[in-house]
């Protein structure tokens, strides 16, 4: 079961923590909208093929995040299913109010 997080949450964990993955799940023509410093891009169609040699440490905490929330909610599914244990879902970078690569 992964954790639903705030933006604000999220940042503070990114602020505090450094054994931590961020995962964006958008398509990689959507970075152009900016993205999160240190994520790594995994789009949603490829989660279930790519995650494990991202984070292999399945009980890695993960951050994920996509434009709106929906897709993040999926691949949090998908990464629950696959025995993932620490996941935070923060939603869209829509809602991000900090700083973003552009």
């Amino acid at each position: 079961m992964y954790k639903i997080i705030s933006p604000v949450e999220a940042k503070k964990i990114m602020d505090s923590e450094t054994d931590i993955a961020i995962i964006d799940v958008r398509e990689e023509d959507e970075l152009y909208e900016g993205y999160i410093e240190n994520s790594i891009l995994v789009p949603l169609d490829r989660v279930e093929s790519e995650i494990e040699d991202k984070v292999s440490d399945k009980n890695k905490k993960i951050l994920v995040y996509c434009r709106s929330g929906k897709r993040s909610a999926v691949a949090c599914n998908i990464m629950d299913s696959m025995g993932y244990k620490n996941i935070y879902d923060f939603g869209g970078i829509i809602d991000w109010p900090f700083e973003k690569i552009l």
